[in-house]
């Protein structure tokens, strides 16, 4: 079955194709189903690349088909600029990422293995290409709603053949690991919270928020439960800054009640759950010893040792980190170190992890900012969506390879973000500030 991806890679490849090339296009108006809305080529490229993230097509064999499909988008998305006639939006944090990946690639000429660090840089450069080619192509707030519509889509769907054996095993490999989808779906989350709040309180925006917090829960993945808490709690500083102290409370004493109460989370996250309770939370009685990391820990300091400690201002070169761990059998056999900023320490020293932190703050001000500013109401969808989702993403990124799956994970808050700068040059036509998307 595995064989089909090679197809439907295919298919979808040649599809972008066509898309990006093509005049224009009718599709049906994500507000109205009624309607229909004429789009130009990059338009409806945009809406099925940023639509199509958790699809992996996955192969067993000797072809990577998810690194060729990552590197095909990332041409693609090249040509892409090129070929919209609008400027790609720069400020200060996508000049913060381009400075970025320049540091990477100069990791390339001291790093232990030039094949893996290009694979890096190639992960890396994904989020940045997919906001900046949203900045150029995203004008109108229609193009933002369908792109955002139909990736919710794709995610619901991934939930269901998540939860019905049957149908998961007609399609193997087609959509990223439950890993990577529970950290995609923090972003599909804040959005439906957001079409809640700026599209007319429709309670089924509502159902599916709570629907993408389930399978973290479910599958007891504690990087998603982590990253979802914190962007649930920037979407309602960013909504009602001070004002939102007391929800925070409640959603942070939610998550805690969780950790304690639900046996299968407990369970994985401390050594002895039987000995581990609120109360001695409360007396500060439990500490790093009780917290269950399977041995995360220990990978992480004898990482630092071998790649940081004797280099910490420019690391030991990009890929060298992935370059040890798939030549070598160490940790057990594990091919990832579960920790992003550990690697990008260890490749690239603190130099690069600064540029990568200085990224991801200063969109989240960014889009804070523009949230509260006299925006209209796409614009500040956008800024709140990308911005919460980006806090919790980044969250998971301190106990997850969330950068490998950059194409399921980084690209949505990225990609919100790109459409945010896209729609601030946009039509004078869009929604005033407080008029509902409906």
């Amino acid at each position: 079955m595995y064989s089909l991806n090679y197809l439907y890679f295919l298919i979808i490849s040649c599809w972008g194709i066509k898309l990006l090339f093509q005049k224009q296009g009718k599709i049906t108006h994500p507000l109205d189903k009624h309607k229909k809305i004429l789009l130009n080529g990059p338009e409806l490229f945009w809406i099925l690349t940023f639509a199509t993230g958790l699809l992996a097509f996955s192969a067993p064999g000797v072809v990577d088909l998810m690194a060729i499909r990552l590197m095909i988008l990332e041409i693609f998305c090249l040509i892409g600029i090129f070929i919209v006639k609008r400027k790609t939006q720069w400020n200060i944090s996508t000049t913060f990422y381009f400075v970025y990946i320049i540091w990477l690639i100069i990791g390339l000429s001291y790093t232990t293995s030039i094949s893996y660090g290009f694979r890096v840089i190639l992960k890396y450069t994904y989020p940045l290409l997919i906001m900046l080619f949203a900045s150029s192509v995203t004008r109108h707030k229609e193009v933002f709603i369908k792109a955002g519509l139909v990736a919710r889509i794709i995610a619901i769907v991934s939930i269901s053949i998540s939860f019905i054996p049957f149908i998961r095993f007609l399609v193997p490999g087609v959509f990223w690991y439950p890993t990577a989808r529970s950290i995609s779906y923090i972003s599909m989350c804040i959005f439906s919270l957001a079409l809640y709040y700026h599209g007319g309180k429709e309670k089924k925006d509502l159902l599916l928020c709570i629907l993408f917090i389930i399978p973290c829960i479910l599958w007891v993945f504690r990087t998603s439960i982590m990253g979802t808490t914190l962007a649930l709690m920037m979407f309602f500083f960013y909504k009602y800054k001070l004002k939102s102290l007391p929800i925070i409370s409640g959603v942070f004493i939610l998550f805690i009640v969780a950790i304690f109460t639900i046996p299968n989370v407990k369970e994985k996250m401390f050594k002895d759950r039987n000995d581990v309770n609120i109360e001695q939370l409360k007396q500060g009685k439990i500490s790093k010893d009780d917290i269950n990391s399977n041995a995360r820990f220990a990978m992480w300091e004898n990482l630092q040792k071998l790649f940081y400690n004797n280099n910490k201002m420019t690391g030991s070169g990009t890929g060298s980190v992935q370059n040890y761990m798939y030549s070598n059998i160490v940790f057990g056999g594990l091919k990832m170190p579960h920790n992003d900023y550990l690697q990008m320490k260890c490749d690239n020293g603190i130099i690069g992890i600064t540029l990568y932190i200085l990224t991801i703050f200063s969109i989240i001000i960014h889009c804070f900012i523009e949230y509260n500013k006299k925006n209209n109401t796409a614009v500040k969808m956008c800024a709140i969506i990308a911005g919460s989702s980006l806090a919790g993403v980044a969250l998971a990124m301190v106990t997850d390879n969330v950068v490998n799956y950059s194409m399921a994970t980084l690209s949505y808050p990225f990609g919100f973000y790109g459409m945010m700068l896209g729609l601030q040059k946009g039509s004078k036509h869009d929604l005033n500030n407080n008029t509902p998307l409906q």
